[in-house]
Order: structure tokens, then C-alpha cells, then sequence
């Protein structure tokens, strides 16, 4: 069985931004979050968080990433339903999303760079201060944060079944439990 310890090496060793290592920390924990409030692994399902992106600084440019990734990672023996849900975040792959897991990874992913992004805004750079409503604000200013797709949030909400605001008020709270790592 694959670690946290095991996915951590895996990220390090291929990305090797602080910015990208953050973003996966992050992902990390929405992924643990609601692995417990679903009843489910939250090792296999923060390792997915974990790991979701660690291709995309060698292979940035689709459909690259993260199918060569996702090809690593099948000859390093990593569960599958890890590897399909990492495919499934890349809507240009058509892979359909079918588990809990895959619909929560596509969720998780834009929102928390958002949320990254609203903290940088207030002048304590600290997630304590970003509320619901500053993300919600935020996401409907098209000028803000432009690489951020607003829709794959709105979707990521809708196929998780769970309403934007609740969403995104889970996402800030699992970042808040990390803020020291983010450096937020």
C-alpha cells in the first residue's frame, strides 16, 4: 500500500515549485475533508489531492498532463481509482467521473487555487481573514485571477452535490487546518 510518505517523495522529486507544492498541500486537504465527511479513505483520497498535478511542471501543456503522469503512476502500482480520478480532472480527457472520489477531486482543484488567490488579496495574506463571500465576490470578477475556471468550480459543485456556498465554505476550512504549510 502506498503512503502519504510515498506520494510526498513523488511530488518532490517532480515539481519542484513552491507555488505548485502548495496548491497540491492545499488540494490535500479538501480531498482529507471531505474523505471524512463522506465516510471514506482519506489516505487514498488525500494521496490523490496530493499527487493530482505532480506531472505538470515537465508536461504543462494537454493532454500531456496528466496522462503521463497518470502512466508513472500505474507502473508504480498506485491504486486505480487514484490514477482515473487524476485523469477525470482534466476535462480534455473525457474521462467520465463516476466515484465520490473523481466528482470530489474535479471540485476541490480550481476552488482551492481560488481561495489561495483571495488570501493573497487581504493584508494578512492569511486564510483566517477569507470568507464565503470574498470568494464568491471574487469569482465573478473576470479580471480576477484569469487562469482559474470559474465554470469547472460552479460544475465541480453541482456534480458533488453540495450547494457553491456550503463548498466552498468546506474548502476554506480544510485550508485553514494546513494555513502554516500554505504559508497563509
Amino acid at each position: 500500500m502506498k503512503t502519504r510518505a510515498d506520494a510526498w517523495q513523488l511530488l518532490t522529486e517532480w515539481t519542484q515549485s513552491e507555488s505548485l507544492r502548495k496548491h497540491a498541500l492545499a488540494v490535500e486537504a479538501a480531498m482529507r475533508f471531505y474523505a471524512r465527511k463522506f465516510g471514506e479513505d482519506a489516505e487514498l483520497w488525500g494521496n490523490t489531492g496530493l499527487l493530482h498535478d505532480f506531472d505538470y511542471e515537465r508536461n504543462p501543456e494537454p493532454p500531456h498532463h496528466p496522462t503521463v503522469g497518470m502512466s508513472l503512476l500505474r507502473e508504480q502500482g498506485w491504486p486505480e481509482p487514484l490514477i482515473h480520478a487524476i485523469g477525470g480532472h482534466a476535462q480534455y480527457l473525457y474521462i467520465p467521473r463516476e466515484s465520490l472520489l473523481d466528482k470530489t477531486l474535479f471540485a476541490v482543484d480550481e476552488l482551492c487555487g481560488l481561495i489561495t488567490a483571495v488570501a493573497y488579496t487581504r493584508p494578512s495574506r492569511s486564510l483566517a481573514e477569507v470568507e464565503v463571500g470574498s470568494v464568491l465576490k471574487k469569482m465573478r470578477q473576470s479580471g480576477f485571477a484569469r487562469g482559474i475556471n470559474r465554470e469547472d468550480i460552479l460544475q465541480g459543485a453541482q456534480e458533488l452535490g453540495v450547494p457553491l456556498e456550503e463548498h466552498i465554505a468546506n474548502c476554506i476550512a480544510a485550508m485553514q487546518s494546513i494555513a502554516p504549510e500554505l504559508g497563509l
